[in-house]
């Protein structure tokens, strides 16, 4: 059998964990995706996949193997693009990431234009307040807030955003404005975990201060609605309060304090051939976002 198709088959069936559900994504009958995973099994010399009759997960090697297959395949998917013409009219799918709320304000405005632009594409966006892997989880395009670890990753930097402590001008009124990270024992605190995992907070100047927040929450919006109903203050990013703030329902607080901002890059997976379809969208992304991004944040 064909090795590549026999990779194509064997991605199938780790990145769904079931034999039928490879079989349904790639049109096939599960005894032929069967035959073909043990086909390459045999290949190797090697078990790629645990199988019971409640689940199939990758073994080490399988892993391995796994992440290799990815990387090959999308170099061969690159390939084909680039013979046929890099000029040529996206069509197929692409997977892209961001965090929730950015994602939600400035990465689906750029999506729907794209998909505007070219009928022929379909997109699946993955809105997760987390730092997603793109080789490993599929991702062909990610929008990553925060400095960047060495990878093979291309990065391309469209702005930065600020981490900013924020509070009801109610609230403040009423219980007073703090001046320096001392003065937050004094107040209520709502803490973000997907911002603020710890109850250690630090500021510029080598300041930090350690908190008993009286509400933790998992979700940013959640946190902005608790400190607009005047709860307490919070510590966001910029952009997710920027059109409060702008308001006058919050003020931000002591700015002078602030830790340095933090970089937004797009990323995409390198290779030695850029897809019409990443490189498309990269673009167009890459330039929205640089005007949304500075103008707004």
């Amino acid at each position: 059998m064909d090795r590549l198709h026999l990779m194509t088959v064997f991605v199938a069936v780790a990145e769904e964990e079931s034999f039928n559900g490879g079989a349904r994504r790639l049109a096939m009958s599960p005894p032929a995706v069967t035959r073909c995973v043990a086909a390459l099994e045999a290949r190797l010399g090697v078990k790629l996949l645990d199988r019971t009759t409640r689940y199939v997960r990758v073994t080490e090697a399988g892993q391995r193997y796994l992440d290799d297959a990815r990387r090959i395949i999308a170099e061969v998917d690159e390939a084909d693009e680039a013979v046929v013409g890099i000029n040529g009219t996206p069509k197929g799918q692409l997977t892209v990431t961001a965090p929730v709320l950015f994602g939600k304000l400035f990465v689906t405005p750029v999506l729907v234009e794209y998909l505007q632009r070219y009928p022929q594409m379909d997109v699946n966006a993955l809105f997760l307040d987390r730092v997603v892997n793109l080789m490993e989880e599929g991702v062909d395009v990610g929008v990553r807030i925060g400095e960047l670890p060495d990878s093979s990753m291309k990065a391309l930097r469209v702005g930065e955003v600020r981490r900013v402590l924020v509070g009801a001008t109610g609230y403040l009124a009423e219980h007073g404005v703090p001046g320096e990270p001392g003065d937050l024992a004094g107040h209520r605190i709502v803490a973000a975990t997907g911002v603020t995992p710890s109850v250690e907070w630090k500021f510029a100047q080598g300041r930090s201060v350690r908190l008993r927040p009286r509400l933790t929450v998992t979700s940013n919006e959640a946190a902005i609605e608790a400190v607009r109903a005047g709860f307490g203050v919070t510590r966001l990013m910029s952009y997710q309060v920027a059109s409060l703030v702008a308001a006058g329902e919050l003020q931000v607080l002591m700015e002078d304090f602030e830790v340095p901002p933090l970089p937004i890059h797009v990323l995409h997976r390198e290779g030695r051939h850029k897809s019409a379809r990443v490189r498309t969208l990269v673009d167009l992304m890459v330039e929205r976002l640089r005007g949304a991004v500075n103008s707004r944040i």
